[in-house]
């Protein structure tokens, strides 16, 4: 009788088997590093883009205000701190803030900082594995200030230098767009010379609340008309609801220091923009909202009331540095409307 014979390959094919595994393990561990390693280094690096766009906004908001600011500088504190704050372990590294003081910009490079660490390294989980033990994260952030120069006003209304001079940060004021009992200290309108049929409107954009306006052209044209424009009756209530919510409405509303003609042939001579806090108006002869709000409430002095004819807005101007966009800058005026922007 023949005998089968088995030959026994078992230890041949388990070598080759743990050649397989070890090749597999190294590929897994490669996918490893790039998912974990990945994944932090992505939250990392957003935590230093955020305090480097933090450190730029602050900085140039304290140069907007005053150059000669201490956190005006190359070695700014409030940089550093702002930094700080936008890391999750409190730690950042400001390599470094560049300052154009001519052209109104702050550049703030950012990079990663870890206790006990490199600055601007961090350390790597499995990609150490395969020979990587840090990587850097750095990030740049830049930030342009200025008066603006040009863009659409959120509202259609105008008021003359003298109105606003001398009123920066002060109390409250009732300002009427029409009467020679408005404001009469004015030398030109809309009070003291009021330009006839105008009530102080400026032309808008078609189908929007609000013109643009070009300093550079410095012309804006006048809109006759007793109440508010009708394209206007969202933004007003808008106003209504974030007074009402106790948020403060604040525009930048445009500044004219000569004025020819008459109605709609009016010329208004733009100077600048003012930032005017709105707490109460009147633009129409009925008492509903939007055209009429607050002009008689316990939040505006009695003295302060529009009532019977009058027609006007009660608010004060402030300085103020904003974050708004839409605005061509310009250098710093007298009027406190002063923009901060991310332009990197």
């Amino acid at each position: 009788m023949q005998r089968l014979m088995f030959r026994d390959d078992d230890d041949g094919e388990r070598g080759a088997v743990a050649v397989l595994i070890a090749l597999v393990l190294v590929v897994l561990l490669g996918f490893a590093a790039l998912a974990v390693d990945a994944g932090m280094l992505y939250s990392e690096r957003a935590q230093v883009q955020n305090g480097s766009d933090a450190a730029a906004l602050a900085v140039a908001q304290k140069c907007a205000a005053n150059t000669g600011d201490p956190s005006c500088s190359t070695t700014s504190p409030v940089a550093i701190d702002m930094a700080n704050k936008n890391a999750v372990d409190g730690l950042s590294n400001i390599k470094s803030v560049s300052l154009d003081l001519l052209n109104r910009k702050v550049t703030v490079t950012a990079g990663a900082q870890q206790a006990g660490g490199a600055p601007n390294a961090v350390s790597l989980f499995f990609a150490r594995v395969l020979g990587v033990n840090t990587t850097d994260v750095v990030t740049k952030s830049s930030v342009q200030w200025g008066s603006a120069v040009a863009g659409r006003t959120p509202f259609p209304l105008t008021y003359s230098i003298c109105q606003v001079q001398g009123y920066i940060g002060g109390a409250l004021q009732l300002l009427q767009d029409h009467g020679s009992g408005a404001n009469p200290s004015c030398n030109y309108g809309p009070a003291g010379a009021t330009v006839a049929g105008g009530f102080g409107w400026i032309t808008q954009d078609p189908g929007a609340c609000g013109g643009t306006i070009n300093l550079a052209v410095s012309e804006g044209g006048s809109a006759p008309g007793n109440s508010a424009p009708g394209n206007c009756a969202t933004t007003l209530q808008k106003w209504a609801d974030t007074l009402t919510a106790g948020r403060d409405v604040i525009v930048l509303l445009p500044v004219f220091d000569a004025v020819i003609g008459t109605g709609a042939g009016a010329i208004y001579h733009l100077v600048s923009f003012a930032a005017f806090k709105v707490a109460g108006w009147k633009f129409s002869g009925n008492s509903s909202l939007p055209d009429t709000f607050r002009n008689t409430s316990p939040d505006v002095p009695s003295a302060l009331s529009c009532t019977g004819n009058c027609r006007g807005i009660i608010g004060s101007f402030v300085k103020y540095v904003s974050l708004a966009d839409g605005y061509s800058l310009g250098p710093v005026d007298a009027y406190g409307a002063t923009i901060v922007r991310l332009t990197n």
